[in-house]
């Protein structure tokens, strides 16, 4: 127990609120008191940083503190049982929150990384329980993870490659719009697999959320790395077409993995805000397809850019998939290292949207048992 001295003033009464430091959340709330004296807060035993609110209050205007008053703040420490006070002073709302947004910045920057590495076995295991279970009771099985990525890319390339006769540079040699194609692919699968099934994964799941301690933070993480197996897999098939057709490998594709990276990140964030969003807007699942077709037209994939307008051009090369697939195409296609410039900017794009995304859906993670 933590003993603090409440003096109520005028017509206010005094109390204290206990909250958790890391987090900011209220644990509980104490009587108010009119008449000056102790009160004992009964400090969580558990190991952690906790932090306890002085102030004046009255029912019809709240909490002093919280209209800029002065109030008392003690911090206190448990661990291992023992509990010891490491702060004690008078100060006010604001600059409380001022002295504390250089930590809560710092938490925030490595909190989504400390979920990620901390979950690492749950979410490998959890890919894999998606792997197996998506085509589970299906004569082809685990084949059907690498036919139907391969599928779809042919499918894609007999309606534009055969059908419309899109070629690459105007040359008559189709093997070369099937490379230039395929290539564009490679990235847009395991983007568009994940952003496809991100609105409804949170529904998919309810039951971690409204019954079990779970870290339903990973819930997009497994769909981003379930993509990324699919992903891989339709590389490998690229890879022997290359093979076949050009006799070789471009050494340049060793860079590959810069552009996985911020592929990952960018991705991942996206996710984290489509589960959030679309949990609470259900619509976006009906419109998530066409919303992917769109972009999916958008970007260069299945034609060349040189077909595009100079000003459609300027618009849409702002588009992070845009640049990836750019990328892409430089490692295998124009077989020459990435463009440094164009992939700071897509690193920047991806940070932004992983930070974003992740933001959204903290801010929104506590109302997911309501909805549901």
């Amino acid at each position: 127990m933590l003993s603090v001295a409440l003096v109520p003033v005028r017509d206010e009464a005094a109390g204290w609120q206990l909250l958790d430091a890391r987090t900011g959340a209220l644990i509980e709330e104490g009587p108010w008191v009119k008449e000056a004296g102790e009160s004992e807060v009964p400090v969580p035993a558990e190991d952690g940083d906790y932090r306890v609110l002085v102030s004046t209050v009255s029912p019809e205007r709240g909490w002093a503190y919280a209209r800029g008053a002065r109030m008392r703040v003690v911090d206190v420490a448990m661990r291992g049982g023992e509990m010891q006070v490491t702060g004690d002073r008078r100060t006010t709302l604001r600059i409380l929150r001022l002295r504390g947004l250089p930590r809560r910045l710092a938490s925030f920057v490595l909190e989504p990384w400390a979920v990620l590495w901390r979950n690492r076995s749950l979410i490998a295991a959890m890919v894999e329980r998606d792997l197996q279970g998506r085509y589970k009771g299906s004569f082809g099985d685990r084949f059907w993870t690498l036919a139907q990525p391969l599928l779809l890319m042919l499918a894609y390339w007999f309606v534009f490659g055969v059908v419309l006769q899109t070629r690459f540079n105007d040359s008559k040699n189709p093997t070369i719009y099937v490379l230039f194609f395929l290539c564009g692919m490679l990235p847009w699968l395991a983007f568009s697999e994940a952003m496809g099934r991100a609105p409804s994964v949170i529904l998919e799941h309810r039951n971690f959320v409204k019954k079990l301690v779970f870290p339903v933070e990973i819930l997009p993480v497994n769909l981003v790395f379930s993509g990324m197996v699919s992903s891989a897999l339709a590389l490998v098939v690229y890879l022997f077409f290359l093979m076949a057709t050009r006799e070789r490998i471009p050494p340049e594709a060793m860079w590959l993995p810069v552009l996985v990276v911020p592929q990952i990140v960018l991705t991942l964030g996206l996710c984290w805000a489509w589960a959030a969003v679309g949990l609470f807007a259900r619509d976006l699942g009906q419109v998530n397809g066409f919303l992917l077709t769109l972009l999916f037209f958008l970007t260069p994939i299945c034609y060349p850019t040189e077909k595009l307008p100079p000003a459609a051009v300027t618009i849409l090369q702002k588009s992070p998939i845009f640049k990836l697939v750019g990328e892409y195409r430089l490692l295998f296609i124009s077989e020459t290292t990435p463009d440094w410039a164009v992939l700071g900017q897509l690193s920047i794009m991806a940070l932004g949207a992983f930070y974003l995304g992740y933001g959204v859906f903290r801010k929104l993670r506590p109302s997911f048992p309501d909805v549901l």
